[in-house]
Formats: structure tokens, C-alpha cells, sequence
């Protein structure tokens, strides 16, 4: 994967009033490391993320600091993973009078309620509650630009992670009715010039990974023919079993990560009635009897 990246600068001004620094933390789920954002014109910015307490950052935020004769009056959170929070020590020793906003707050932190407006010169953030990633994550709109902080809902490069499915379709839809074909500065990955776009295909993606799993549920195999009955049917399936057909090309070292996007899956399609779970075989069967 690291090969695929595009290489991002430590800091780099990506519009009038949009700074991006980066964490120092490149790996093989934060890409070239989580993105931090310095936003505004004036005196007074608005910070999202504070990465995961690496010394480079606080360095570079603290250099950007001071080139712009400028301090974070406000940081935004857009969730609670470590690697966008863990830098909050080293925010407060820079500027110890920036008050900290969460959505479920910690101590200390306050609360980021559906639609809250935060404001500096330059910049108007709106915020949207947007669970899916995680239970807490918020995006915000930049109105001046049209332009969305995705946080780890939409990524710069391939696809996020979440904790449920079906909410996290839900907040997808909501996040590209909002933004439609602005740009989006995301929590990992460059730039977003069409995020409408990529949240599309976001959707898209996750439609097919459904698809593919009902057609293995129902006829045993993804290649069926028009008409097909498949001989090679059986009525339940564990999630790895589903795994070793819908990524039969993909290594075998890669299905057991693989198998809790599957999961969740089985999962949404549960709620909506249309798969049942033995709890006890851990199997997973269609909730409709099989065409003859």
C-alpha cells in the first residue's frame, strides 16, 4: 500500500485559510500519518485533531504558530481514536487557553452538539454528528469553501474501517448530500478535490461487498449464471467461509481483517430480516427458503 501513496509535505497550506500538519505517525492504517488542520486568517485559529503526541508535530504546529503570529483558540475533535487525540498535552503546553471541543466529552473537553457553529476570522465550521467509524464522529462543513473535514469517515486513499454498517451508510449519505461535489480534507490521505464523488463510491463499494455476500449465501459461489441453480449451495456459512469466496485473489494472510467487514454485513442485513445468526454454530444462513 505504502508504495500507492502520494507523498505529503510535514506542512503545507492547502487553501487561504486551511493549514495541514501532519503527524508524524505513517503507518499502514494512518497512511502518511493522521492530518491535523490549523484554520483561519487572524490571531485567533481553530485546530481539528491534535495527531497521537509525536515530538515533530508539536514542533511543526508550534513553528506554523509562530510564522503566522497566531494561537488555536479552539481544537475540534473529530473523534476519539488515539491517534487524533493524543496530542491534546501538547496543544495545551503551546496554548494553554485553547478550549477543547468533543463530541462525548472527556474531562475537560466540551460537548459538540449536531450543528454547532464554530467561527474565526476566515473560517465558519459547522458541525454534523456523522457515527459509522466510530460512535462519536463529527465532520465539519468549512461554508466559506464548500468544503468538508471527513475526519476517518472518507479517506484520502482507499477505504475507512467503522464500528456498524448500517449507521455508518447512513451517516455517508447525509455527509454527500451536504458537501455534494466541494472538496474534502480528510483525517488520513491528500486531498479530496471531489468528495461528493468519493463518498459515492464509497457507497458503491459497500453495495457490492453486500451483494457479493448474498450471492455466496444463496448460490455458494460469486459467478453464477442468469437462472442458475447451484448445486454447490449449503445453507450456512461462517463469516471465513464467506471470506475464502468473495476474496478468493486476496492473500490468505488478509481475510481474517478481511472477515469483520463481512460481519458487519451479516449484520445490517440481519436487521433488516433478511439473514439469521446461529449463535451457537456461529453460521450464518438466508432468512428466505431457497429457490428449487
Amino acid at each position: 500500500m505504502a508504495t500507492q501513496l502520494v507523498p505529503l509535505p510535514e506542512v503545507e497550506r492547502l487553501s487561504a485559510s486551511v493549514v495541514r500538519i501532519l503527524a508524524g505517525n505513517p503507518g499502514k492504517f494512518t497512511l502518511q500519518g493522521t492530518n491535523t488542520y490549523l484554520i483561519g486568517r487572524g490571531p485567533q485559529r481553530i485546530l481539528i485533531d491534535t495527531g497521537e503526541g509525536k515530538p515533530s508535530w508539536a514542533a511543526n504546529l508550534k513553528a506554523v504558530l509562530t510564522e503566522e503570529n497566531a494561537t488555536v483558540h479552539q481544537a475540534l475533535l473529530t473523534h476519539w481514536h488515539h491517534d487524533h487525540v493524543n496530542g491534546l498535552p501538547d496543544l495545551l503546553k503551546l496554548c494553554p487557553q485553547a478550549q477543547i471541543f468533543k463530541h462525548q466529552p472527556g474531562s475537560d473537553q466540551t460537548d459538540i452538539q449536531e450543528g454547532q457553529v464554530f467561527s474565526v476570522e476566515g473560517a465558519t465550521l459547522t458541525a454534523f454528528h456523522t457515527p459509522g467509524h466510530t460512535v462519536d464522529h463529527m465532520v465539519f462543513m468549512l461554508e466559506e469553501e464548500g468544503a468538508m473535514f471527513t475526519g476517518d469517515n472518507v479517506l484520502g486513499h482507499g477505504t475507512a474501517v467503522f464500528e456498524s454498517l448500517k449507521t455508518y451508510l447512513s451517516s455517508l449519505h447525509r455527509m454527500r448530500d451536504r458537501v455534494s461535489s466541494g472538496r474534502g480534507y480528510p483525517g488520513h490521505g491528500a486531498v479530496l478535490e471531489n468528495t461528493g464523488a468519493r463518498i459515492t463510491e464509497y457507497i458503491q463499494h459497500r453495495q457490492q461487498r453486500e451483494d457479493e455476500v448474498l450471492r455466496v449465501l444463496r448460490y455458494g459461489k460469486l459467478d453464477v449464471a442468469e437462472g442458475e441453480s447451484s448445486p454447490e449451495r449449503k445453507l450456512e456459512w461462517t463469516p471465513i467461509e464467506l471470506v475464502k469466496r468473495i476474496y478468493r485473489d486476496v492473500p490468505e494472510s488478509l481475510h481474517l481483517p478481511a472477515s469483520h467487514g463481512v460481519v458487519q454485513v451479516l449484520m445490517k442485513l440481519e436487521d433488516e430480516g433478511r439473514t439469521i445468526h446461529d449463535s451457537d454454530s456461529g453460521k450464518w444462513r438466508l432468512s428466505e427458503k431457497p429457490a428449487l
